[in-house]
């Protein structure tokens, strides 16, 4: 555990600098969360996808060597939730690099995403780099995103269904609990919505059986306390 507690201190001393220096202390945390000795959920601000924006950025641009990253991430740790925030009408950003985004999404297939759209910092560097993007436009790129990233959601969700999770509950009601599995971060991600055949109290974490999914919450029973 002390080994753990020193790697996990260089990564929250890297945390602005770890994703930009290709994630190499992500990647030795990966094995620690195979082992289950750490939370295995990973939250990587990739930020875009196409090259040339990444560098109007001042952010690695390989995000081919990224797709590999995520793929090795996942064969060491099955059980990883990915999470990532994207910006999009960064100054410049085309059609065609909007759609190399979406298509990189596709690829990653990560559990969970967010999105923001640019807006301009006054002094910020990032306002002369090229020509910025109509309001307008960030609002339909907005919405695209997010539909798109719905979907994908939805069939990273579905995987689920048929499973047994473990459910920290942290509301209940009459007849439904609401809780999160441990890739769910509070008040940011999905919610696991659950019956019972008893009132479960907040705190409790129960086993839950996932009977559906839609695009971003789980529902289920409880079948263990």
């Amino acid at each position: 555990m002390r080994a753990a507690a020193h790697l996990l201190g260089r990564l929250v001393r890297c945390a602005g600098e770890a994703a930009a220096r290709e994630h190499r202390h992500v990647d030795e945390v990966i094995a620690l969360m195979a082992d289950g000795k750490v939370l295995p959920y990973l939250d990587v601000p990739f930020q875009h996808a196409a090259p040339d924006v990444l560098r109007r950025m001042r952010r690695p641009a390989a995000q081919e060597k990224t797709l590999e990253r995520i793929a090795a991430w996942r064969a060491i740790c099955p059980d990883i939730t990915l999470r990532s925030t994207f910006i999009v009408g960064f100054p410049g950003e085309t059609e065609a690099e909007f759609e190399y985004l979406l298509d990189w999404l596709d690829s990653a297939a990560l559990d969970r995403v967010g999105c923001f759209k640019y807006e301009p910092v006054r002094g910020a560097s990032a306002n002369d780099l090229a020509a910025p993007v109509p309001d307008e436009l960030k609002a339909e790129r907005y919405d695209r995103f997010m539909r798109h990233q719905q979907v994908i959601s939805a069939r990273r969700l579905k995987r689920r269904v048929g499973t047994r999770q473990q459910v920290i509950i942290d509301e209940v009601g009459p007849s439904v609990a609401k809780g999160r599995t441990k890739g769910d971060a509070p008040e940011i991600d999905g919610a696991v919505y659950v019956s019972a055949h008893r009132p479960l109290r907040v705190g409790e974490i129960a086993t839950v059986k996932i009977e559906r999914a839609d695009a971003y919450d789980l529902h289920g029973s409880a079948v263990g306390f």
